[in-house]
């Protein structure tokens, strides 16, 4: 997660805060520039990635947290295509084993909600300190 101060609403990003890291927008882990993560990755609708395939499930995914107990956590999401959802569920997370629970959910729609709910617990756990 980039927490450097640059980012004016960074909890109101897709996944809560930016993140670095390779584009995955084809499927497959690729150079980007610093630039590009920001720009595209970063924001959702990324129309303008020089990697984002013609040919795609969804533009875009967005989470919310649904329900928290101090054994889990559940995530729903929303998986959009033209800014109209497709696809939509809900993801646990046991806090206790540091795992999802049975989930049959894309792998793609798993990587980004353990970049939202990493981005949740750490929010959580500053504002209980």
């Amino acid at each position: 997660m980039v927490n450097d101060g640059s980012w004016p609403h960074p909890a109101r990003l897709p996944l809560a805060g930016g993140w670095s890291g390779s584009c995955m927008a084809s499927g497959e882990a690729r150079a980007a520039s610093e630039a590009q993560v920001r720009e595209f990755c970063n924001l959702g609708y990324a129309t303008g990635c020089p990697h984002l395939p013609a040919e795609r499930d969804w533009d875009a995914i967005r989470f919310a947290v649904a329900r928290t107990s101090r054994e889990q956590v559940t995530l729903c999401f929303t998986c959009e295509r033209a800014h109209e959802p497709m696809a939509h569920g809900e993801l646990s997370f046991n806090l206790a084993t540091g795992s999802w629970g049975a989930t049959e959910a894309d792998a793609r729609v798993l990587r980004l909600a353990n970049s939202y709910l990493q981005t949740y617990l750490a929010r959580r756990t500053a504002g209980a300190a």
